[in-house]
């Protein structure tokens, strides 16, 4: 894991070479706190810097792994990745004769386990697609015919099996499409960056690692905006890398797609990452569209209701904002905004907690004026696909109805202004707790969570707003 690169700030030693390539590499592909990065930064770089940078630096890895008087954090160092099929495969090989089991990295890799199936389901007769129990068996005479020396119950105890396979396929690549989308919707394509392509520029690779991991903070539970993820470390790191002779300004657009990044790309590298965000959003829309008809989404309100997957849309709809935001930041950098007049698909706006929603309505506001801009417009997916018409025009009418700048919508926007660099609060719910031990203790005991809570033998002092809305807890 990640942690294993961080070291102790007084033995600090320069981290070099194909160490540090694999550490930066590492930090993209899991979910460190940016205060562990930027440890990790001062280890690579921090010899390159001058004294201002350095103190910048120090300030964001204060509270690091490294420092820390506790060592740990609450905080899942990851996200959730998608479960194997290794259960399934390993009976599979028990049944059917294999000529080379699968490892366990390969049973977690959909198409891997797919060749799988494939290779196995001739033994038998079965056929992709056709897996009714009552329909598409083999009776004794088709399995007679097809060679098979097996009784009925040995047969369709492999079929039977094989349909689980089957079934546990389409559920991981549904899994895996929902974590590729979590992951877009946070750090856009920073984890598909090549560890090569790290390698080619290390000052570039250093801030795009602090920077996908403030973008991959959690949210607070407030009723406010959350925390920009451009601070002023990033800034420090973007101006340093920009200055670098190495520079690799494609991979920096992969994360930053700012115009002053774009202008440095050739026609050819902003075409083929304009395909592929076009891919994205086709991609998203496919799942969009799924969700969207399987949940009854309240468009006024945008506030979760019994029923509703609100998981999977509100990483999808993450996705599909970030994907749309690189999209229409191309077409302005390549002069093709004028793709936008005809075809325009909207935002999508995220459901709202039922407890957030609450807040906001005590603290006297309304709605988010995006919400009314959202209700109003086609659904995205259905003018990706050309089932419905929006155009450029359409969303900035309804953004004057709604007293909106259109720009978030139109784009390009404008670019990022840093923010001060602020800790990474130990969270529960949502809710700010003083220390990573006290953060486990409430977890376990299920405070802040909307179910019914246990004691603890800890006096807590839990800070409120004026309606009563928790905002961080602390030992008294």
């Amino acid at each position: 894991m990640f942690e294993k690169f961080l070291k102790k700030s007084k033995t600090r030693k320069p981290l070099k070479g194909q160490k540090a390539i694999d550490a930066l590499y590492q930090s993209i592909q899991t979910r460190p706190r940016p205060e562990d990065v930027a440890e990790l930064v001062l280890d690579v770089i921090g010899n390159q810097l001058n004294s201002e940078q350095t103190r910048l630096l120090e300030k964001a890895a204060k509270n690091s792994l490294a420092q820390n008087i506790w060592g740990y954090s609450s905080m899942a160092s990851d996200f959730l990745r998608p479960e194997g099929a290794e259960k399934q495969v390993r009976k599979t090989e028990e049944l059917f004769s294999v000529k080379q089991e699968l490892s366990s990295s390969e049973c977690l890799q959909p198409e891997t386990v797919q060749e799988f199936l494939n290779s196995v389901s001739s033994d038998i007769g079965y056929k992709i697609g056709e897996s009714n129990f009552k329909e598409h068996r083999l009776n004794k005479e088709e399995r007679e015919k097809e060679g098979l020396d097996l009784s009925k119950r040995q047969y369709n105890k492999r079929w039977r099996l094989l349909k689980r396979l089957e079934n546990k396929i389409h559920r991981m690549i549904e899994c895996h499409r929902k974590y590729n989308f979590t992951r877009i919707g946070n750090t856009a394509l920073a984890t598909r960056i090549k560890q090569e392509e790290l390698a080619r520029d290390v000052p570039t690779a250093c801030f795009i690692a602090y920077y996908s991991a403030r973008m991959n903070m959690r949210s607070v539970f407030t009723n406010t905006s959350q925390t920009r993820a451009y601070d002023e470390v990033s800034e420090m790191l973007y101006r340093h890398a920009v200055r670098s002779p190495s520079v690799n300004w494609l991979a920096i657009a992969y994360i930053h797609p700012e115009q002053e990044v774009l202008q440095n790309l050739t026609e050819s590298q902003k075409g083929e990452l304009l395909g592929t965000w076009f891919g994205i959003l086709q991609d998203i829309a496919d799942m969009l569209k799924d969700v969207w008809e399987k949940t009854n989404v309240n468009l006024g309100t945008m506030i979760v209701e019994r029923g509703n997957d609100s998981s999977t849309w509100n990483q999808t709809a993450s996705a599909w904002n970030k994907a749309r935001d690189h999209w229409v930041a191309l077409l302005h950098s390549m002069g093709l905004s004028r793709l936008l007049d005809d075809v325009c698909p909207g935002k999508v706006l995220r459901l709202m907690a039922a407890d957030v929603a609450a807040w906001h309505r005590a603290s006297g506001k309304d709605v988010h004026p995006d919400t009314k801009i959202w209700a109003a417009l086609p659904r995205p997916w259905e003018v990706l696909k050309g089932e419905a018409q929006c155009t450029k025009d359409m969303v900035e009418k309804a953004c004057k109805k709604y007293r909106v700048p259109p720009t978030g919508w139109t784009g390009p926007r404008p670019p990022k202004k840093p923010v001060e660099f602020t800790p990474t609060p130990e969270l529960v719910h949502g809710v700010a707790i003083s220390s990573p031990g006290l953060a486990k203790v409430l977890k376990e005991a299920k405070w802040f969570s909307g179910k019914l809570s246990e004691p603890v033998d800890i006096d807590i002092l839990v800070e409120r707003d004026e309606g009563g809305f928790a905002l961080s807890a602390k030992e008294s």
